[in-house]
């Protein structure tokens, strides 16, 4: 109560008078913080945005003014949904001039207004990496999102300690980059491609830092630098087990930091993968066909990797999977052998890690961000349905609202784009 009546004097000294909005406080669910054990009759106490207490409800002292939404035994609330790797916002990167961009911003290309956000929401995912498409060896810069309230892109950034946005590089390996020229046509021509260009970065770099004349600005090399110097992590297309080994190989020589992405392979070389210290950013599908080097695609690479002791992540891919369809994943996982523990770490907490943005999503704790959402059962159970969705402490999803529920289940006009200046359904910043 102290630090909100410090903060409201100061702004009637600078002459403001907007009312700071009081605490609130969501009780009688079931809490999974990720961060320690599961709570019943738990409390998560929030305001302006942040975390305040988590615990059970004799543990937290609820503030008199706190506005309460009380909720039934069979609730359950748990961290946001952090989606590691997804295409919503009808995004496009490089283009077929060449395969090798990392220059590409996929957030030039980004529409605020897609559908896709409200299906993320409907879904439970709070925080998103957006990436370009995987069909070059080097197809762009990936953005970091956080699923506010938004009218332009600007207000859904992660933005980083350099004040820029936050997000990584995509890179692919495979099939998807061999094409006709200037694409590599082999495996191996592919892999020379990228370490050509690594190398182009270390020359580019020591002439920054004083070696030689100082070089032009160069977009391409001032990203791979970034990646050089580890503040950009690599989020790295893989399918079969040779081109895991493969990516591991150029991590190895060049000392960037990467996710693995997919890994249809891993439950082969997941041994491999964990001795690598990689993370690995997982898709499992109940349906599975499409190119031939996702054939060995299977569920059991949730619990192989694990065993290994891997780090694991679930992502949409999305359109691959609906956004709204994420909790099938973490479930798929468990059935096939993954422990619960790490099932809701994969849809939580290690994505954030997988990210850098731990310190922010991906658990219930004090001072993160009060990101969350409401189901109506079990996170691992077919039946389970979200209610709520949640992003720093806004309600951005509610399925007992008519326009959110016909975004989740579907109908005439549900995902119509608000590209025209109204006020459709796909709206992501929500009906007025």
């Amino acid at each position: 109560m102290l630090h909100r009546l410090l903060i409201a004097a100061c702004l009637l000294i600078g002459g403001a008078t907007a009312a700071l909005a009081a605490p609130t406080a969501v009780t009688g669910a079931r809490v999974i913080p990720i961060s320690g054990p599961e709570i019943p009759d738990g409390v998560l106490l929030f305001e302006d945005g942040r975390i305040l207490a988590v615990g059970a409800r004799d543990e937290v002292r609820i503030p008199a003014d706190a506005e309460r939404i009380e909720l039934s035994a069979d609730h359950v609330i748990m961290p946001g949904i952090v989606d590691t790797h997804s295409h919503i916002g009808e995004i496009a990167g490089a283009d077929r001039s060449h395969p090798i961009q990392p220059g590409v911003r996929v957030v030039d290309s980004l529409n605020v207004r897609s559908s896709g956000f409200k299906r993320a929401l409907a879904g439970g995912i709070t925080t998103v990496n957006v990436m370009p498409g995987s069909g070059h060896l080097i197809s762009g810069q990936t953005i970091y999102l956080k699923l506010r309230e938004a009218n332009t892109i600007d207000d859904l950034l992660f933005i980083g300690e350099d004040g820029q946005p936050a997000g990584g590089l995509k890179m692919a390996n495979g099939t998807n980059s061999m094409r006709d020229a200037p694409f590599p046509g082999t495996r191996a021509r592919s892999a020379s491609l990228v370490r050509q260009i690594y190398i182009e970065a270390q020359e580019y770099r020591d002439r920054l830092n004083g070696d030689g004349e100082p070089p032009a600005r160069d977009l391409d090399l001032e990203t791979l630098v970034e990646v050089l110097d580890g503040e950009r992590i690599v989020h790295f297309h893989s399918h079969r087990h040779d081109d895991l080994m493969t990516a591991i190989r150029l991590r190895d020589e060049f000392g960037f930091r990467m996710v693995l992405h997919h890994t249809s392979e891993a439950w082969r070389v997941a041994d491999e993968i964990a001795a690598a210290d990689v993370p690995v950013s997982l898709i499992l599908v109940d349906s599975p066909g499409g190119k031939l080097e996702a054939l060995n695609l299977l569920a059991r690479n949730a619990p192989a990797l694990e065993q290994a002791g891997a780090r694991v992540a679930f992502h949409t891919d999305d359109w691959i999977t609906d956004s709204r369809y994420f909790l099938r994943m973490p479930a798929m996982g468990v059935r096939a052998g993954m422990s619960r523990q790490a099932a809701l770490e994969a849809m939580t907490i290690e994505g954030a890690r997988m990210l850098d943005l731990d310190h922010r999503v991906g658990s219930l704790e004090p001072g993160k961000d009060a990101d969350f959402v409401i189901l109506n059962g079990d996170p691992l159970s077919i039946y389970t349905r979200v209610e709520q969705t949640w992003v720093e402490g806004q309600r951005r999803f509610d399925l007992a609202n008519e326009d959110d529920r016909l975004v989740a289940e579907g109908g005439f006009g549900a995902l119509i784009d608000d590209n025209d200046g109204g006020h459709g359904h796909g709206h992501f910043g929500g009906d007025e």
